[in-house]
Formats: C-alpha cells, structure tokens, sequence
C-alpha cells in the first residue's frame, strides 16, 4: 500500500511536468496496460506475481529485519505458544518483542508489514481480475483457473486482514489515482460477505489438485478449506461441515504416515498440504530463511554446521531468538507424542545455555541462510481437527465428532491420533470433547500460525492470555529473561483482539 502510494505520487508529478504531447507518446522500454494483460502468457506471469508478497510476508528479508516472519510472530509469539529470547547484544529487535508481549502500538513495523504485504498480493489480485476477462485464452478452463486463483488470494488476504486488523479498507479494482489510495473502512461484516462470495466464485472455477497444473497454486480444495476456515470463524457450522466432508470425499487428500515427514523440504506438496508457501533454497531469491530466526542467538559456528548441514556456516550473531516454545506447549504434550521430537529441538547458545527451539521448519540445506523448506498454510489435518470441532459445537454424538480424529478418515492410512503413537481420545461430554478437540489442534498444529487466531475464535484469548501473561511477569528466567531482563510494565496490561492501523498509513488517508 505504502510504496503504491510513493509510486503513485512520482508519476503524478512526472505527468504534471511534461508537456501535453508526452501523454499521448507509448512508452517503448516499459511494459503498460496498453502492451500487457493481453494474452494467456501474460495473465499466467502476473497471476505468478499475486503469490511472489506471500513469500516475503511468511519469511521476511532476513531473520533480523523489521518486518521479517511477520506471519508467525502474529501468529504464534503472539499467543502462549511462543516466546522470544533477549539478546542483550542486539537490541534491534523491540517491534517483535513488543507483538510478543502485547504492547499495541499503531507504529509498530511487524503489524505494518503484515498489513502492507498483505495489500500486495491484494493489489496485484486486483489487476489479474480487471484484465483476465478481455485477455486471449485458447480455453475457458485456463482463464478460469487464473481467475480462480485470483480470487482465491483476494481472499485468503481479506480474511487474514479481516482477523488481524478489524474493519480495513477494501479495494476490488486496481488503484489508477493517487486519491483511490484512500478508501473508507469496509465494516467487518462488508469484508466478510465479500470474502464468501470471492471464495464461493474461486470453487466454481478452480481445478482439483490433481487437475492443477503446478503443485504449490491454490486449488478448489484450496478454496473449500479457506472458505470453511472462514464459516468457523463465524460459527456457522453446518455450513463448515458441508465443506470440509467434500475436501474428505474428494478423494484428493491424506495424512502421511509419519507426521516428521510433512515438513520435510524432500515431500513438499504432498497429499496432506492444501496450501503451503513455496521456497527454493538457492541464490536466485526464492530460498526461506525463518529456520534461522528460531535458533537461539548468539550461536557459535560449529553448532550452526551441526543443526544445518550447510557446507559454509557461519555463526549467529546479529539477532534474537523468535518463536522460542513456551514451557506451557511443552508441558501441553502427552507423554510418547512423536509430534514433540518432530516440532521441539534443544540447542545451546554460545554461552552454553541449553534452549529449546522450533525444528519443525529445520533441515539440512546447501547454503547458509538459503534453506529449502515451505511454509504449511493449511494441512488436511486441519479439515479433520474443524470437523471434528464442527460437529462436536452442533451438538452431536461425541463419538462421531472423535472419529475424525481417533480413526482413519477417507484414503489416510493412519488416524491423527495413531499417527502420534497416542491412544484414541475419550470424552463423556461435548464440553470434555470441546478441550480435547482444542488441545489436539494446539499441539497439531503447533507453529503453524493458528494458535492466536484460535484462541480468538473461541473466545479464549482474554483469559489464556492474562493468564500467561501473569506467569511470565511472576517468573521471566522461565520464561527466557536473562539475569536482569523482565517485561516492560506495559506488557499484557490489555488483551487486544485486534490491531490498530499502522500509523505509517495514515497520512495517506483520512479514514484511518
């Protein structure tokens, strides 16, 4: 939004101080809407370009910039999944620690970032939608498949704004002058009628996964799972169990036999991922670097080659340790849950201390810095965990809503529960269904980016959140706080829900 703002105004005075004969002059070295947006090749390159903001908003430039992993410190340090740990050494890294310790604040370069990427892919959205129709396609189903996946993002991204910020503005035509840069707010209801009725055009019009010609692009099932995400949300759900037993019935999706191997760079896409951001380690800027932000800093250069592999290590300096697991999730595990070992590591910083630290998204790689791994958006785990939850909130049988989790379900070899090397779960009541169902998907979907938002979504956030708040102001060294170190005063003193607009965007706007 910000730099399509800046960019807006350069040309509006380009414009202003050349004479009337340079605008009806074509630009012969850039690319316009004149020459662009007119062929099927042409609509396949800039749908490519609504996914490219979702690669940095996940990962960020580096695992120390302002900005950087906006995704799961929103979605995780920002909740009792996860903590960070202070490296008094470095001390650029305040705006993290303030998203970790709810300290609202409208300037805040995590929360901005998050928004303005976020309106990138938006952006560049609306620019495939407001071309794709008038543009040559040798078939329909090509030009509903980029429409589709337009949609879709369009989306997914409203959602993720709707959840994180409230009330946002809403731009569904490409923004031509720099006055349409400001649009009113869009109340929260307004968003979300718009998101269901993108979401239920993206379904028609997507293909299967297996009629999706590139692994790693949204799919219809794609678009059932954000769609039924967004009727939970909404606790609508009959509607969200229609969806989610027609991703079931598909026939499209499975759990993989061993819940380590899911997040293996080796099986990227594999038939439990329904949508997952795409990397590719490397030098060409594709590579993911959020591996490196979970390690405990400092860290010296032969631990560094050990947990990596990489053929040039070097140590961890210039940083702090993010999205550190809480003693809480790691006292939340169930004796003998093989998820532990898959998701939690131990390493010792430079000074010997031993923490723990998120492996989930470690694994050798060729270069340090470029690793290989995806970033998991949504599994087929998760249509079984709110399905499970699904029918449980409508009151019925408990023993159907555990099925989903306590035996196979559809092609899957295994049960989410088997799987863990856990016994089925037993429950006498739907209130005793409701906390294990929560609890299963805590530690399913441990660092994933659903923690916060779940706890919204049910209601909990006040509560398990002044809760831990008050654990780790009565006890920082548990919690990560080296001899000295607390948190501010300020810290969790209010349990937003929602967070303000950055500040960076209003004075561009007087809606704000």
């Amino acid at each position: 939004m910000r730099n399509k703002i800046i960019l807006l105004g350069i040309l509006g005075t380009l414009l202003m101080s050349c004479g009337e004969d340079f605008l009806t002059i074509s630009s012969k070295t850039a690319l316009t809407d004149d020459v662009y947006y007119k062929t099927e090749a042409d609509l396949k390159a800039a749908v490519n370009a609504v996914y490219a903001p979702l690669r940095v908003l996940f990962t960020g430039t580096s695992a120390t910039s302002e900005g950087a992993n906006a995704a799961y410190i929103m979605g995780e340090m920002h909740s009792d999944n996860a903590r960070y740990i202070i490296n008094p050494l470095f001390r650029a890294t305040v705006n993290q620690e303030q998203v970790a310790d709810f300290i609202h604040l409208a300037s805040n370069s995590v929360s901005t970032f998050k928004y303005q990427r976020t309106y990138s892919v938006i952006a560049a959205a609306n620019k495939v939608l407001s071309t794709v129709d008038a543009a040559e396609f040798k078939d329909e189903s090509a030009r509903n498949n980029v429409k589709g996946q337009a949609l879709c993002l369009r989306a997914f991204s409203y959602f993720d704004l709707v959840q994180y910020f409230g009330s946002v503005p809403m731009h569904l035509e490409p923004v031509t002058t720099f006055e349409g840069t400001a649009a009113p707010l869009a109340s929260v209801d307004q968003l979300y009628a718009q998101i269901i009725a993108d979401l239920t055009k993206a379904i028609d019009l997507l293909p299967t996964r297996s009629n999706q010609a590139d692994l790693g692009r949204v799919t219809k099932g794609t678009a059932q799972m954000i769609l039924a995400n967004v009727y939970m949300v909404q606790r609508n759900y009959a509607l969200a169990e229609t969806l989610l037993k027609a991703i079931v019935s598909s026939g499209e999706y499975s759990l993989m036999p061993d819940y380590a191997a899911v997040f293996n760079p080796a099986n990227k896409n594999n038939s439990e991922s329904i949508f997952e951001i795409q990397y590719c380690q490397g030098t060409d800027g594709y590579s993911s670097t959020f591996c490196y932000g979970m390690l405990p800093y400092p860290m010296d250069i032969s631990t560094v080659a050990e947990l990596t592999g990489v053929s040039d290590p070097q140590p961890l300096n210039g940083g702090e340790a993010f999205n550190v697991p809480s003693p809480d999730i790691i006292e939340a595990y169930e004796a003998g849950d093989l998820r532990f070992n898959a998701t939690v590591g131990y390493a010792k910083d430079i000074h010997g201390t031993q923490f723990p630290f998120c492996k989930k998204y470690l694994h050798p790689h060729l270069q340090f810095g470029l690793s290989n791994d995806n970033w998991p958006v949504y599994r087929y785990a998760e249509v079984l965990l709110f399905l499970a939850e699904a029918i449980n909130e409508q009151g019925k049988p408990v023993s159907e809503a555990l099925s989903y989790l306590n035996t196979p379900v559809g092609k899957s070899p295994v049960s989410l529960r088997g799987r863990a090397g856990l016994n089925p779960i037993v429950a006498g009541s739907q209130e005793e269904a409701r906390q294990a169902i929560a609890k299963e998907r805590r530690i399913e979907l441990a660092f994933e980016n659903k923690r916060w938002l779940d706890l919204v979504r049910t209601g909990k956030a006040v509560e398990v959140m002044t809760a831990f708040g008050a654990r780790v102001k009565a006890n920082p060294a548990r919690y990560y706080f080296p001899t000295g170190y607390r948190p501010s005063d300020q810290a969790f003193s209010k349990i937003e829900l929602v967070w303000p607009l950055p500040s960076a965007e209003a004075m561009y706007t007087p809606y704000f």
